[in-house]
């Protein structure tokens, strides 16, 4: 084989001797960065003991100032009370103050370093001082004296004008009532001392701003930081240093790292401690400690020279164990470098011809590198005819991205969201179409700004990171100058080294929802006939004020008459006759408390701090106010009034529900007393036997609750036409101790203002259905009474479903009573969950109809089956031509409507004819059939019936006669 020319010619640098010189330049640089990293890991190293080091100092120091600033506190609070000082600086004797403390005097300025003593008044003034003076006019007296007295919680503070003080100021009380303060104040001298000995490190004590004696000397003036030195240790060696730091670094720097200075030699590092101070003080304190670092500068150089030496050694080692390795393999590499360039030309079958077939030694890894050579040149020749075909293939792949990238882009712009695109740093990179039209800004104006500049927190939100997903809420001034809220999802994207993208961030505008959540935060709290607070926001105020053990007093108002406004002139009228009684209470008394409509025509007001002739007075005014509000509506002028219940807190209650229950008391008081229009629960006898009266009877419904001793009876409805029985009302009694039966006159009441009644009525349901399941194959329809606060039972339409599916009963056998009274009143809530019980299968019924001549224009808007006729018109029916005039036009607007009329306190034979010509279809009363127990009235009593099943839990409804 011959050789080409151009390696027969002898080069003067031959591959081996370049080898060995790019090596050895190679091992020298290596060298040289490995003392480089030695001596870097070896300062770090060094510069992380200092930093942990100088962490050390910093907690040691504000630990010995925190010690130093409690154990003033302490004796402060040991000064103030002396059962000597309280009474004098509360009669305002200054004289009788100096005695107080003058004994104490000595050993606190002996014993506890104590430099100044001040006590003051609750204006302020100065009553007592002992010492040098300077608090008096170097504090804001009148302003600790003003937060003493409003927290009457200690103050410590550290004061820095001509020296560092540690002042505290702990409030003087006598009978629980602060009446002044007591100020003491020492120097920092000790925690200096401790700052030595922790840091063993000289110690300078440092003051910025504005010096308030002109007594510093001008050398220990520090310009640059603007302060003082108030004192140093060895000020010939720490003054210099402490003047070049001051040229060197800003105060604030120092306290986040050390600074290393070298001086004749020597290298010294200077870290400073910030003293927690008085935000009116006008100068900062600090504490500069300077450290001796000499020795661990020298050993790190020193062994950065021995890291140097052993590399230099090391180097000279390998380069001649590399030469000789090289010397003969080289020579046989640059016989087979001479076929390179022809491989590298196309000339594949000239190297298979050049490189023989056969080996005649022991193969090596030149061996190796001809028979590499040889497989090289038939893959080449394959992978250039594969390179066209790739190239085609690729070009086709092209296309298909591109297709891709401007669906992608097109499909950013068409969302209705806010699409941008960030890099690592947070810049935005990438917007699509809607985010530039609701900022009204182009791509010039967007990219490259801020993320968090366009889009402002809307709330506190967690440290941005890129790493994980997250949400948050942001809000954005639009151009159009509305106010938008921005639901983001941040999510992670793959790093590029094209376009830097590190998080894609989708943005949602939910600017209506956050608005539509507010206005339900806003009826959640609010009555939204009158605007008023509800009965829950109420309670839960009274509950915060007796949480914090105030006094106060509520106020129940109950309209007068109120009834009738409804009925002469319209619901709508005395809508709006309780719109301006809301409006009226909240303009004129809306500053002295809570503000709130309970319910109907109840209005209650909350008055925290007040006492038993301010609530009075208030109530006295609110009777004036009424008294000249000259309601008038179409043309009939309404006279309003109020009965107002007073009771005070805590005396008259300390939970909410036994408030509402005295302030209910004390309303029907005034109701009854026909003199004034308020009255005042007080301590007399007969009030506190009707509370305790109430107090029992509540106590007795709990128990009937919990032990399942209520008794249910079974009055009959009969059908008038044939006499026949299937239907039945369900009764609720109380049995006592002795077997006998409590009327539900006596504890239903109780129940419904303590709020127990929901849960009567649940009880009453729940048995009741398990009454059914027994009764309904005999085609028998049980009647069960609901109360008015049951018809705000959110859960109560659930609570049926899930009794109706455990006893097996059958809904359409079930019938509902509600009175026309709690229909009519809230109208809206009675017509939706009356058709919420329908909806079930359960038939509804109005009971006590007729009381009010407004209820024929609901009659027809009512889900109801049945309309009960109140027994007052069929007890008269015999001797009153009006009451048979109203029994027909009920019977006949009912019949109208598609209800079925049932007349109550049917008690004589006579009635009957009268009642079936109006077309009523049933009768109920003592002469038809009266109230009697299940057993008699089924034949088994409803506990037997029970006896194999499982107690249920306890919930809310009412039972009523």
């Amino acid at each position: 084989m011959t050789l080409p020319s151009s390696l027969q010619t002898r080069h003067r640098l031959s591959l081996t001797w370049r080898v060995i010189a790019l090596s050895s330049l190679l091992l020298v640089g290596l060298v040289v960065l490995f003392t480089w990293l030695g001596h870097a890991n070896l300062t770090r190293q060094f510069q992380e003991s200092r930093h942990d080091h100088h962490e050390r100092q910093q907690r040691e120091i504000r630990l010995a100032l925190q010690r130093s600033a409690e154990n003033l506190r302490q004796l402060a609070g040991l000064a103030a009370a002396s059962p000597r000082l309280g009474p004098p600086l509360e009669a305002g004797n200054a004289d009788d103050v100096e005695r107080a403390l003058a004994s104490q005097w000595p050993t606190l300025q002996l014993e506890a370093g104590i430099d100044e003593i001040l006590v003051a008044d609750t204006q302020g003034r100065t009553m007592g001082r002992w010492g040098s003076g300077h608090l008096e006019g170097g504090l804001p007296i009148q302003a600790w004296v003003q937060r003493v007295m409003n927290t009457e919680t200690p103050i410590t503070t550290l004061r820095c004008t001509t020296n560092c003080q540690q002042v505290a100021a702990v409030p003087v009380l006598v009978d629980g009532a602060s009446v002044g303060l007591v100020m003491l104040s020492r120097s920092l001298a000790d925690v200096t001392r401790q700052a030595r000995e922790v840091s063993n490190a000289e110690v300078a004590l440092l003051v910025t701003g504005p010096p308030e004696s002109q007594s510093l000397l001008e050398e220990r003036k520090l310009a640059p930081w603007n302060g003082y030195l108030l004192a140093l240790t060895r000020q010939e060696m720490s003054l210099p240093l402490l003047q070049r730091a001051s040229h060197l670094s800003p105060i604030g720097a120092l306290l986040q790292r050390p600074v290393q200075l070298q001086d004749r030699g020597q290298h010294f590092e200077l870290s400073a401690v910030r003293m927690d101070e008085d935000s009116g003080s006008r100068g900062n304190g600090y504490f500069l400690l300077i450290s001796d670092i000499s020795s661990q500068i020298q050993a790190i150089n020193e062994d950065t020279r021995t890291l140097m030496g052993v590399g230099l050694v090391g180097w000279l080692a390998a380069e001649l164990l590399l030469l000789l390795i090289l010397l003969r393999p080289m020579a046989r590499l640059r016989r087979i470098a001479g076929l390179l360039p022809t491989l590298a030309s196309g000339g594949f079958d000239d190297v298979r011809a050049a490189i023989p077939a056969t080996r005649h030694r022991l193969p090596d890894e030149i061996d190796v590198l001809e028979g590499t050579t040889l497989s090289l040149s038939r893959q080449l020749q394959k992978l250039e005819e594969e390179v066209k075909e790739r190239g085609d293939q690729l070009a086709e792949r092209v296309n298909e991205l591109a297709k891709e990238r401007d669906f992608v882009n097109s499909l950013l712009d068409t969302a209705r969201v806010f699409i941008i695109a960030q890099d690592s740093r947070g810049r935005i990179s990438l917007v699509n179409d809607y985010t530039r039209a609701m900022l009204d800004l182009d791509d010039p104006s967007l990219l490259g700004r801020h993320f968090v500049d366009v889009f402002e927190a809307g709330r506190p939100s967690p440290i941005s990171t890129f790493d994980i997903p997250q949400q948050e809420e942001r809000t954005l001034h639009t151009p159009d100058q509305h106010l938008h809220t921005i639901a983001w999802y941040h999510a992670p994207l793959p790093s590029s080294s094209d376009d830097g993208k590190s998080r894609i961030s989708v943005g949602l505008d939910i600017t209506e929802r956050k608005a539509a959540e507010a206005r339900l935060t806003w009826l959640a709290e609010r009555d939204p006939l009158t605007e008023l607070y509800n009965r829950r926001y109420f309670q839960d105020a009274l509950q915060q004020a007796l949480w914090r053990k105030s006094h106060g007093a509520v106020l129940l108002l109950d309209l007068d008459q109120f009834k009738e406004v409804n009925e002469l002139s319209g619901h709508h009228v005395g809508d709006r006759l309780l719109r301006e009684v809301a409006e009226t209470l909240v303009l004129n008394l809306g500053h002295r408390g809570v503000t709130a409509r309970l319910g109907g025509d109840e209005f209650s007001l909350l008055l925290e701090n007040a006492d038993a002739d301010q609530a009075i007075q208030v109530a006295q005014h609110i009777d004036q106010l009424l008294d000249s509000l000259g309601f008038t509506a179409a043309g009939r002028r309404h006279r309003v009034t109020a009965s107002i219940g007073i009771a005070l807190f805590p005396s008259h209650g300390t939970t909410p529900a036994d408030m509402m229950a005295s302030a209910d008391v004390a309303m029907y008081k005034a109701k009854e007393s026909g003199i004034q229009h308020w009255h005042l629960l007080s301590r007399s006898e007969n009030a506190k036997d009707e509370l305790q009266e109430r107090v029992y009877w509540v106590e007795r419904v709990r128990s009937a609750l919990a032990e399942d001793s209520f008794e249910l009876m079974a009055q009959p409805i009969m059908r008038l036409e044939d006499r026949d029985v299937k239907h039945y009302e369900v009764l609720l009694r109380m049995r006592n101790a002795d077997g006998s039966l409590v009327s539900p006159a006596a504890f239903i009441p109780v129940a419904e203002r303590s709020g127990q009644i929901v849960k009567v009525d649940r009880w009453v349901l729940r048995h009741s259905l398990r009454l059914l399941s027994q009764v309904q194959e005999q085609g028998i329809c049980l009647a069960v009474n609901l109360s008015g606060q049951s018809l705000h039972d959110e859960g109560l339409k659930q609570y049926l479903a899930d009794e109706l599916a455990a006893s097996g009963a059958d809904p359409h056998h079930l019938i509902l009573e509600v009175t026309e009274t709690a229909a009519v009143t809230d109208f809206s809530t009675a017509r939706g969950v009356l058709q919420a019980l329908r909806d079930l299968g359960c038939r509804t019924a109005l009971d006590d109809f007729g009381v009010g001549f407004s209820s024929f224009h609901y009659l027809g808007q009512l889900p109801v089956d049945y309309i009960k006729i109140d027994g007052s018109f069929i007890r008269s029916l015999m001797i009153s031509q009006e009451s048979r005039v109203i029994v027909q036009a009920i019977a006949d607007i009912a019949s109208g409507f598609g209800k079925q009329a049932i007349a109550e306190f049917v008690d004589q034979e006579a009635l009957l004819p009268i009642l079936k010509s109006y077309g009523i279809t049933y009768g109920q009363g003592f002469h038809l059939g009266k109230p009697a127990p299940l057993n008699q009235a089924f034949g088994f009593s409803l506990h037997s019936t029970l006896a194999d099943q499982e107690p249920l839990p306890l919930s809310n409804s009412r039972k009523r006669e």
